[in-house]
């Protein structure tokens, strides 16, 4: 039996991949797994199937990817976001993003940061940061952790470091973000 894998863009979080399964399952099209923007077929769909999938995947806001230059960028994205979020091997986390992604897409570092930037208007280091400041916006909004482990846990080399690209970013200090966060939060028993 042939597997296929359909590309899919905009899937960025778990609800994601459930969103996903069960149109497939709606669908009645057998799948092997679904993981962030790829679903791993038991065998090719039809065109009429294909057709039913894009519409349901606009719908909530994906995108079934058939050209080539936007599977390529929608993987990079996929592979930044996981780097970001600290979801990688140990080994990957030592080596430089530019040697991670070209590595993990078999293309040449420079012809997929030209590609990225002209496609996406920002270069891949820019997507990068913006993708650990939103796991750093998450990390604050939990509020389980202090500000010096969330700069450890995303790999910034200081508290400083990882101040200045939030402020950058968002406009605000990290302090300053999570104390809006707490501010903006009711209690259940008051909801």
């Amino acid at each position: 039996m042939t597997s296929s894998i359909l590309l899919v863009k905009n899937m960025v979080c778990h609800r994601c991949i459930l969103a996903v399964e069960q149109i497939l399952q709606e669908e009645h099209i057998p799948f092997h797994k679904v993981i962030f923007g790829e679903i791993h077929l038991h065998h090719g769909i039809t065109q009429e199937q294909k057709d039913r999938l894009i519409k349901r995947f606009e719908s909530i806001g994906f995108e079934l990817i058939d050209n080539r230059n936007t599977a390529l960028i929608e993987s990079i994205k996929q592979l930044v976001m996981k780097r970001a979020r600290n979801e990688i091997s140990e080994t990957d986390k030592k080596t430089k993003l530019s040697h991670y992604i070209s590595s993990q897409v078999n293309h040449e570092y420079t012809y997929l940061s030209s590609l990225f930037s002209s496609v996406e208007g920002r270069t891949i280091e820019n997507y990068f940061i913006e993708q650990r400041i939103e796991k750093a916006k998450e990390l604050l909004v939990y509020g389980q952790l202090t500000l010096s482990q969330i700069a450890f846990d995303l790999e910034y080399s200081s508290v400083a470091h990882l101040s200045n690209q939030f402020k950058k970013i968002t406009g605000l200090t990290p302090t300053h973000f999570k104390e809006i966060g707490k501010a903006k939060r009711t209690s259940l028993d008051k909801v």
